[in-house]
């Protein structure tokens, strides 16, 4: 299931959301030339999944994973084709919140990640950083495969390839492959049979009498430190490619930087996610604030290699968010409730992670320049480390 969940994020994060920054600068000029404008794309998609994020947080812990992917499938799938016969800027913010927000909450995201956390209890950290590489898998190659569509083909015809490719090798693989908890093929979590008698270690450290989500103190240190996060690094990652190219760094090279930044977050991923097994969870969000910061600063540097050196550092850092989201879920609030959680979790952190992407549109229409909103990210940084020290222990677990 590691792997459907790799193949599937692969799809639902990179086909769309790490190309949509080489995509960036092409939409605007067919569309009027506001980044602000074109930044509003991903406002939208992440509102959708907000919204929607509850309803399927409630659905993943109920009904087949299998369903619930393959609908995400086919509503990314149409999202792609309607993106590719746009010709205003209304039916463009239509086809994006119509199915891509959907579709990508409903098929990676939320759902994979349950899907690894059904799975695994032992090792869900590093159960999850494996799986999530496939994000950063596809930021290495999509960029360059995005730049390459649209210098020979044209932005549309690029979102018809990958509705194409979604519809016609996602989808079936979804309905083939995916199973929904291991009990479902006479397993337990971590491969043991469902007759064996040792108890998985370090199983999840959820109290007796459960605090219900919404009135636990680490859920709402969770959501302000990971809305931080995830507002900076969308905005870091969106704007990527835009302020390379506004330097004279031809599309293609700035995509490689871009892919280079994945790169590293597929390390990310893998030691993040392995020392959330391990580590305090406060230190390993300090370790990924610092790696990230480093990055940010490196990237105010004019030199092409210093800006390509802190894309690595930060993508570093990057990666280490979402797998370390997955082991504090799990260890917060089990498996059983894993989905509730993390649907609880989107709309929650919606104000603080939807501000990134566009501020930073706004404040270069307003100014000319990216570096004011980029000062900003860094003290959101510092913010994030701080608010990190409110985790508490749950039992004998310590956060």
């Amino acid at each position: 299931m590691v792997a459907v969940a790799f193949f599937v994020d692969f799809v639902a994060v990179g086909f769309f959301f790490y190309s949509y920054g080489v995509f960036f600068k092409a939409i605007a000029v067919e569309f009027g030339g506001s980044r602000l404008g074109v930044s509003l794309g991903l406002t939208i998609t992440a509102t959708v999944g907000a919204v929607a994020a509850p309803a399927l947080g409630h659905a993943l812990d109920r009904y087949p994973l299998k369903r619930i992917i393959a609908v995400g499938s086919t509503a990314m799938t149409l999202g792609f084709l309607t993106l590719s016969q746009v010709r205003t800027p209304l039916e463009f913010y239509l086809a994006i919140g119509a199915f891509i927000g959907f579709g990508a909450s409903a098929m990676g995201g939320l759902a994979t990640a349950k899907l690894v956390a059904n799975w695994f209890t032992r090792k869900r950290g590093m159960a999850l950083g494996i799986a999530a590489t496939g994000i950063s898998a596809s930021g290495v190659v999509m960029p360059f495969v995005s730049a390459a569509l649209i210098e020979s083909l044209g932005w549309r015809e690029g979102f018809l390839v990958y509705g194409v490719f979604t519809g016609l090798v996602v989808l079936p693989l979804v309905l083939l492959l995916v199973i929904s908890k291991p009990e479902d093929v006479g397993l337990k979590p971590d491969g043991q049979l469902v007759d064996g008698t040792h108890a998985p270690e370090n199983a999840d450290a959820v109290p007796r009498m459960p605090v219900p989500i919404l009135r636990d103190r680490n859920f709402w240190v969770l959501v302000a430190v990971i809305g931080l996060l995830f507002c900076c690094q969308s905005a870091t990652l969106t704007h990527m490619v835009p302020r390379l190219t506004d330097t004279g760094i031809p599309l293609a090279t700035a995509s490689l930087v871009m892919s280079l930044c994945a790169g590293f977050g597929i390390l990310g991923k893998l030691s993040f996610g392995w020392l959330s097994d391990y580590w305090k969870p406060r230190n390993a969000v300090w370790a990924t604030v610092a790696s990230q910061l480093l990055g940010q600063v490196l990237m105010f540097h004019d030199s092409l290699w210093a800006f390509a050196a802190g894309a690595a550092f930060f993508g570093f850092g990057m990666g280490g968010t979402v797998p370390m989201q997955g082991a504090l879920i799990g260890r917060m609030f089990g498996r059983e409730r894993f989905g509730k959680a993390m649907g609880s979790l989107r709309p929650a952190m919606f104000p603080l992670q939807i501000i990134g992407v566009p501020l930073a549109g706004w404040i270069f229409d307003v100014t000319g320049t990216y570096d004011p909103a980029f000062r900003l990210f860094l003290v959101l940084y510092v913010i994030a480390a701080l608010v990190a020290m409110g985790f508490r222990a749950i039992g004998r677990a310590e956060l």
